[in-house]
């Protein structure tokens, strides 16, 4: 035997042996996620550090010096933003002609794939990322920090070939330890896993999140990486109305954070339709992106410099109120035309100010007690984080974290509990869900919901259906539909298309003339299912109609099946137990 092969056969046998460990013992899991959150603590410093060099080179920034914290650049440098553009654009247009469909981020790979990314989509996600970071687009880092923290835990898990539920979980402790190490917050980093990218919390889980989270920000703090910190002298909670003060910033938190959202997806579709190439898009909005900087930094890259700053000084409410609207512009620019990156920091950023905003505010009115501008903007910044990207605690501990302060973090939790049950009762989504649903995806977290995916009512319905017009007499209904042949038909239209259901014992209980028509016998005219709904909304749907069947039409009203609510409900039992099985390893 070669010495290749030899050492081929000792590789496999040795994988084999770590796979049954991890398989029959908790402890080589969690060994397994704290290597994971090495490497993605590596990645993440690695990834900053790549930036923000790049930063310096074209912005003539010190290496301790954010480029958003610069009181001024010169003109011509900001010719570096649409000349990055045409760079990424060019780049990026070739890449999709290699792999034409879209990059599967942490959060659809837990949600639909088992927690399977592709390490050279991942690899090109942080590329774009850096690139628009790096020439000062308005976008953070935070998005590939995560889908490289992701990637390596992935392609662990696809080496080891692990169950889908230790896959998961350790897509997850790689996405939280790459934040964990970008902020310096383990808590942080570990609930942006639970709650964001595994979407639930378990025992099962906890010790090798917070041991990815924990090795992750060790080895960030070694390769010289700077924690968050952000201090405050007040204290945030002088009575019981402070509280009711802040639910309300968390409110509107919750409105700017659904309009942020919506605007992106809308200047996007407008960018879309446009006649621009999609190579060049991001060199014309990052024209935009300079324009926006000649007037003020702030408005460039993440913002991390222009947060310190604002926090520490006393804004008037005018300049507080054009920082807001322009940064919010910069990062739909940002967006819409092309450069890579998330609203993760962007969010806190805009959340810092919109609490400012609220402090100015409140003293303005006489009667109001007033809060404290940092205090507010700190509140503000977990609430908007929350409202855009999710997660309560997540932003919660990251104030807590970032502050020392217990006191605050309570008025921020209160703040992003509201702001959270706000955008989830009326706009249901995340950015990173938002932008999959406008794909055509259904998700709305990260649970697993990818053994739904053939439960859809155009995959369960039965085809063979029996039509009848509507003018249909009541006689000719009954020579051909005998009683017993069949439960229900479905009526049609002059045109063909879904007017309604017609039990067939009705058509048989009606006494009287035989000659008037079926139409007076149909039920159910306006309850009818779209292919494409989950079974979520079939259950949903068959509640609300109260009925046990419902015809499956498309978007003109052409009848293709028909579903039963008791031939749905057996599917859902029997993918949900064939998911248990393969979540748990046991046999077939």
């Amino acid at each position: 035997m070669s010495f290749a092969h030899a050492s081929a056969a000792a590789s496999v046998k040795w994988v084999g042996w770590l796979r049954r460990r991890i398989r029959s013992s908790e402890l080589w899991l969690i060994a397994v996620a704290t290597l994971i959150g090495v490497a993605a603590g590596t990645f993440a410093v690695v990834q900053a550090q790549v930036a923000h060099g790049l930063q310096m080179l074209l912005f003539e920034i010190d290496i301790n010096e954010r480029l958003s914290a610069q009181t001024h650049v010169a003109p011509w440098r900001l010719l570096a933003i649409p000349a990055g553009g045409l760079l990424l654009g060019g780049v990026t247009w070739a890449w999709m002609k290699y792999r034409p469909r879209p990059a599967v981020d942490p959060v659809e790979a837990n949600a639909l794939h088992g927690g399977r990314l592709s390490m050279k989509d991942s690899a090109f996600i942080c590329g774009q990322t850096m690139l628009s970071n790096g020439v000062g687009a308005s976008v953070g880092l935070e998005a590939a920090y995560a889908q490289a923290g992701a990637a390596a835990a992935s392609f662990a898990g696809q080496r080891l070939n692990l169950r889908r539920a230790d896959m998961r979980t350790l897509v997850g402790a790689g996405a939280g330890a790459a934040i964990a190490a970008a902020f310096g917050a383990p808590l942080t980093g570990a609930f942006y896993a639970f709650e964001i990218v595994i979407g639930a919390y378990t025992v099962a889980n906890l010790a090798p999140v917070v041991a990815a989270a924990l090795a992750a920000v060790l080895v960030a703090s070694k390769m010289g990486a700077i924690p968050y910190l952000l201090k405050t002298d007040t204290q945030a909670v002088q009575s019981w109305t402070d509280y009711g003060l802040y639910a309300l910033v968390g409110l509107a938190c919750a409105i700017v954070g659904i309009g942020l959202m919506r605007l992106v997806a809308n200047a996007e579709r407008l960018v879309t339709r446009s006649p621009i190439p999609r190579w060049l898009r991001p060199a014309i909005g990052g024209m935009g992106l300079a324009a926006l900087a000649l007037i003020t930094p702030q408005t460039l890259s993440a913002g991390h410099g222009a947060l310190h700053i604002n926090l520490t000084a006393e804004l008037p409410l005018k300049l507080l109120l054009l920082l807001l609207a322009m940064k919010a512009l910069a990062s739909v620019i940002s967006l819409s035309f092309g450069f890579r990156g998330g609203l993760f920091f962007a969010s806190l950023f805009l959340g810092a100010l919109l609490g400012q905003v609220f402090s100015a505010l409140s003293l303005l009115i006489p009667w109001a007690p007033s809060l404290d501008p940092t205090v507010a903007a700190l509140v503000g910044m977990a609430a908007l984080g929350v409202a855009v990207v999710g997660g309560p605690f997540t932003m919660s501990f990251l104030v807590l974290e970032a502050t020392g302060d217990f006191t605050v973090a309570a008025a921020a939790l209160v703040a992003s509990m509201i702001a959270s049950a706000m955008v989830r009762e009326t706009f249901g989504y995340s950015f990173s869900t938002w932008r999959l649903h406008l794909r055509g995806e259904t998700i709305r977290s990260a649970h697993d919901v990818s053994w739904m995916r053939p439960l859809s009512a155009g995959r369960m319905m039965r085809k063979d259906v029996q039509t009848v017009p509507a003018e249909t007499t009541l006689a000719e209904f009954r020579r051909r539909f005998p009683l017993g042949s069949t439960k229900r038909v479905i009526m049609v239209d002059g045109a063909g298309l879904y007017a309604g259901v017609i039990p067939t014992a009705k058509a048989y209980a009606e006494g009287g003339d035989g000659e008037r028509p079926v139409a007076g016998l149909a039920i159910n005219a306006d309850a009818a299912l779209k292919p494409e709904q989950s079974i979520k909304d079939v259950m949903r749907a068959f509640d609300r109609s109260e009925t046990d069947e419902l015809a499956v039409i498309d978007d003109k009203r052409n009848v293709l099946g028909v579903l039963s609510e008791a031939y749905a409900t057996r599917r859902y039992a029997e993918e949900l137990e064939k998911a248990r099985r393969e979540l748990t390893g046991e046999a077939g």
